[in-house]
């Protein structure tokens, strides 16, 4: 791995500790699913931050390119495959993404919310083993470049890759003429190869990050988790509120967001990890709170049960296990009380089975 400290750093993430939790474990293809351990890894992936800051010793790789929000199991096969590829070859494993992602440039307002914010993501990358991330800025200037000359100038000149792996739906370059089948007949004229995997399925349908995101929007977590691999999280810092929490017995961790929307609304059974050696039990309400007039920010407020410390400025990691109830407005604080009493009951209620059926299956 390149020591280019002048254009590029290593991607590590030292978190509070190793946090090992029960999951879901049908299939998995790599690190990111049901022993989650995202703690400082012995090789931490190489993130390369634009293609001007590509160097010769980035070169002779083998790749996938894709926006891969969410890194959801059909993102971990493909993984999988790269990085056993790549070793057998002795060669680097490279994932090649956007920021923004292309809908965003194009579309801003019809951009659907994102599964994983950037750091989110790249905390996935890495923990399926990645040796490297090449971040290419999409702008109008990248947005212009042709298909031909994209895979001849970047992938060839550049990168040196050696093989391919893309979606056989992917489509790249200017107007997005690039296709599977151009790929594949570049590549037999310059000698690295083309290959599509298979779809992965669930409930036998095909998963995508639009897939999951619709059912985490109809509060279908445990769909999602099947998809996903394990369970839908938002991680961020916990920073200081307006406190209100506090005066109607249910103090708060403010979890800032730093998205502009969210596939989540509504009152949660949660679980937050980065506080403690295992998970911690709480409530979540996600949205705009309604019943604040005023005061229409994003937020993710989450109560733990019988947790008192302050923990400003820690990062924390919050796992959805179950949807509650929609949000909505209430006339009174007293009334809101009577509710997030009766929500706190239910997600300790939920959480607890859970955990019951956790043992039982483990």
């Amino acid at each position: 791995m390149p020591d280019d400290r002048d254009c590029c750093r290593a991607f590590s993430f030292a978190l509070a500790g190793l946090y090992m939790h029960a999951g879901y474990t049908g299939r998995p293809p790599c690190l990111y699913n049901d022993a989650l351990t995202l703690g400082l890894l012995a090789k931490p992936v190489l993130l390369i931050r634009g293609l001007h800051n590509l160097r010769a010793a980035h070169r002779d790789c083998v790749a996938t390119i894709g926006n891969f929000d969410g890194v959801h199991l059909g993102h971990q096969a493909v993984f999988s495959a790269l990085t056993a590829r790549a070793r057998a070859a002795g060669l680097a494993s490279l994932v090649i993404t956007f920021e923004p992602q292309p809908m965003e440039f194009f579309r801003p307002e019809q951009a659907p919310p994102r599964l994983t914010r950037l750091r989110e993501k790249l905390e996935a990358i890495d923990a399926c083993g990645i040796d490297r991330v090449l971040l290419i800025r999409f702008d109008a200037a990248f947005a212009a470049v042709d298909a031909d000359d994209f895979v001849r100038r970047i992938l060839v000149q550049k990168l040196g890759i050696r093989h391919l792996y893309v979606g056989d739906d992917f489509r790249f370059g200017r107007d997005r003429v690039g296709d599977f089948s151009l790929l594949t007949a570049i590549g037999g004229q310059l000698g690295f190869g083309v290959e599509s995997l298979d779809t992965v399925a669930e409930d036998g349908s095909r998963v995508s990050s639009t897939r999951i995101r619709d059912a985490l929007q109809a509060g279908d977590l445990a769909h999602a988790a099947r998809c996903l691999g394990r369970r839908y999280r938002i991680c961020g810092r916990v920073a200081h509120g307006n406190k209100r929490g506090r005066t109607i017995g249910f103090p708060t961790l403010n979890v800032g967001l730093l998205r502009r929307s969210t596939p989540l609304r509504g009152v949660f059974a949660v679980q937050v990890l980065g506080l403690a050696e295992h998970p911690l039990p709480g409530v979540a309400n996600i949205g705009n709170r309604p019943t604040l007039q005023g005061d229409d920010r994003l937020l993710l407020e989450v109560h733990l049960f019988d947790f008192e410390r302050e923990v400003y400025g820690r990062h924390v990691e919050v796992d959805f296990v179950e949807h509650i109830r929609d949000e909505r407005r209430f006339e009174s604080f007293d009334a809101l009380r009577e509710q997030i009493q009766r929500d706190a009951q239910r997600a300790r209620d939920i959480l607890r089975l859970d955990a019951l059926a956790r043992r039982k299956s483990g």
